[in-house]
């Protein structure tokens, strides 16, 4: 209803209520209540519905470019590859094809114990240990509970893998405590630093080097080496979908 048409009805009102009854004048307010919280009600809808599109709008833009940033990340990542490749084979070594397959966790293994989950994995071979990422992080590990894949996320003590500490690529093995991740076995010579970046080492065949993990917020002196206390840099959420690198 346009506002012509509502400053009109306004008038009638006005007219009525200083000439006629107060029945009336009360049977003309309520129409006219009833036309104003029409138009409120339908303005309302109309900005909501526009609020919504611009919303999604945005959504899409960014979208776009997220998945231009990934195309032109994927392409560096083939012909990094096809070079790597070509080096290995100027030294007789077998080419280097790692490769990466989603996977789904479908829920926590008990309610109680946020650090293992069940995963729904097809390709799932019980007799190996998997790389679990989340969002391009180390996120744990998979191994068979049963003959069934179980991730056991970063804060399970269970999960253990090797990493590099730090630009000098100081070595240790990540574990979680169920509260904290932490990388123990750091050489008591070495200095690893707060702020120091973790990333996988690739050492135990589990992960491939340069997979990040998080970064130090306190180091610990033990009596023969030296543990550091880790941020992650993802906390996994379930029911998600994850992503497990698959051996060479």
């Amino acid at each position: 209803m346009s506002k012509f048409k509502i400053i009109i009805l306004l008038g009638i009102f006005v007219f009525v209520s200083f000439r006629y009854s107060t029945d009336a004048r009360h049977i003309i307010g309520g129409i006219n209540t009833k036309i104003l919280a029409s138009y409120v009600d339908m303005k309302m809808r109309i900005q909501d519905k526009i609020d919504e599109h611009l919303s999604q709008q945005e959504e899409i833009q960014r979208l776009r470019a997220e998945n231009q940033t990934l195309q032109k990340s994927a392409v560096l990542s083939i012909a990094f590859a096809s070079k790597l490749n070509d080096i290995l084979k100027e030294h007789n070594i077998a080419g280097y094809h790692p490769s990466v397959t989603m996977v789904e966790s479908i829920g926590y293994t008990n309610l109680n114990d946020y650090g293992k989950v069940w995963l729904k994995f097809n390709e799932f071979n019980q007799s190996k240990i998997y790389g679990l990422l989340q969002q391009g992080y180390a996120a744990g590990i998979v191994v068979s509970n049963d003959g069934h894949p179980q991730g056991l996320l970063l804060s399970d003590p269970k999960s253990i893998f090797a990493v590099y500490v730090g630009n000098q690529k100081m070595q240790g093995i990540a574990q979680g405590n169920r509260k904290e991740v932490l990388v123990k076995y750091i050489s008591q010579w070495l200095q690893p630093q707060v702020g120091d970046e973790v990333i996988t080492s690739g050492l135990d065949g589990i992960f491939f080097e340069g997979i990040k993990v998080g970064v130090v917020t306190e180091v610990i002196e033990e009596e023969s080496s030296k543990t550091v206390v880790v941020k992650p840099y993802t906390t996994p959420h379930v029911p998600s979908y994850m992503h497990v690198i698959m051996q060479n």
